[in-house]
């Protein structure tokens, strides 16, 4: 009897051992339960976003094209921005979508245009001979285009009654001045003098030249045909008339111009316009010239554009003491630009063109991106003048900011949704 009572004794208690334990991992089952389930309601998604495609969300998990998992987006992320776009990006984020920044510098920035140029005449230099009286062409000396000729050289002589009555007008006022410059009568020389003196003037103004005026004077012999002689040096560009023709004063004789020094007119893009202005040093290269590096200066800026190119014409001035220049040629032209001095510049990739201006992002650190709008001004060799919107020093994304924009925008679009949300919300609390 004693030995079953033992074995009942040792029965029971394995029994109690064992249910113990049950409940106690049922116990444990249902505290770990319990803890799971808190902790799934404190990180339960919002939504889940594309991965490519920040503004592709969806409501439910999901995989794109690629078969890649949709990111979880949760609370907090949309609630840690302190203003309205910011963006947070964990280290590995930024480190996968290659965020790069610089520095915001303060640097000297220059420019050279670069144009097409075509060599022209300088309309300064460009003589228009015409004869200051009626006639016929006696002789032309001078017949062909692109003779050069030499301040004084004899052109043409020309036949003309005027010129004639003009010569024997002169010659009696020398005959009369010769009798009477010795009359006691003051006035009576005087006006003789006076006589001569208007005479020769008139055939001066005729354009009879000095060596045929001191001619006429002493040999008091009248030429039937005097002379024109050109007027500066040049080259023969137009000849208007031919021997034996009738010209008036009219008609366009000869076109003499000047080589020189040569005007050059080239054609600059709008947004190149702000760099140049008159004065600026310009180069010029041609390949009928090979070898030769011309150097002259910008003169002109015209005051309209170009309606079909949309180009602003500009004219260039250089010297050309050996005629290397010839009107028409074509050449390659450097225009040095006025350098912009201790401008605050960032590369010209980190600026985001909207709409509505530019803006960048700026890198806060700890993952931080905050968008900031700024106001623009010149660019050169990559880098953009900013005006307004930066300070010095100031980190900006260079790359991947398409998707930190996306991202902000998003960010931006989701604060707005939830503030009627909130203040829905207060009001029931309210009441």
């Amino acid at each position: 009897m004693n030995k079953s009572l033992l074995m009942m004794a040792v029965l029971m208690l394995a029994l109690g051992l064992a249910g113990g334990y049950w409940l106690a991992g049922g116990y444990q089952k249902q505290v770990d339960g319990h803890s799971m389930v808190s902790s799934t309601e404190v990180k339960k998604p919002l939504f889940y976003r594309n991965p490519m495609n920040p503004e592709v969300t969806s409501a439910v998990p999901a995989k794109d094209a690629m078969g890649m998992d949709y990111v979880p987006v949760y609370a907090e992320e949309t609630e840690t921005s302190e203003t309205a776009g910011m963006v947070r990006i964990d280290a590995a984020t930024e480190q996968n979508i290659g965020v790069r920044t610089a520095e915001a510098k303060r640097k000297n920035l220059s420019r050279i245009v670069r144009a097409v140029g075509r060599v022209t005449y300088d309309e300064e230099r460009i003589v228009r001979l015409h004869p200051k009286t009626e006639g016929w062409i006696d002789q032309l000396r001078v017949d062909k285009t692109g003779e050069k000729v030499k301040k004084n050289d004899d052109l043409l002589s020309i036949y003309s009654p005027q010129l004639v009555a003009s010569q024997q007008e002169y010659i009696l006022a020398l005959n009369n001045l010769k009798v009477l410059e010795k009359s006691p009568i003051e006035d009576i020389r005087r006006g003789a003098e006076e006589l001569a003196e208007s005479s020769r003037e008139r055939l001066k103004l005729l354009d009879v030249p000095a060596h045929q005026l001191h001619e006429l004077e002493h040999s008091h012999s009248i030429k039937k045909s005097l002379h024109i002689h050109s007027p500066a040096d040049g080259i023969v560009v137009e000849i208007g008339a031919r021997e034996g023709q009738y010209v008036t004063p009219d008609t366009q004789i000869y076109m003499i111009a000047d080589l020189s020094r040569v005007w050059v007119y080239a054609d600059i893009y709008e947004y190149e316009l702000p760099w140049i202005k008159e004065g600026d040093a310009v180069e010029m290269r041609l390949a009928g010239v090979p070898g030769r590096l011309f150097k002259g200066h910008l003169a002109f800026i015209y005051p309209y554009a170009e309606a079909k190119t949309r180009t602003i014409k500009v004219r260039l001035i250089f010297d050309n003491a050996e005629w290397l220049l010839k009107p028409d040629m074509f050449a390659e032209v450097n225009i040095q630009a006025s350098p912009q001095s201790d401008a605050l510049v960032i590369p010209a990739e980190a600026v985001l063109r909207t709409g509505t201006g530019s803006q960048v992002f700026i890198a806060l650190g700890a993952g931080k991106f905050e968008p900031r709008a700024v106001s623009t001004g010149l660019a050169s060799d990559g880098d953009v003048v900013i005006l307004d919107g930066l300070e010095e020093g100031e980190q900006v994304v260079t790359s991947a900011q398409f998707l930190i924009d996306s991202e902000s925008n998003l960010r931006e679009a989701t604060a707005k949704m939830k503030e009627p949300l909130k203040e829905e919300s207060g009001n029931h609390q309210h009441e």
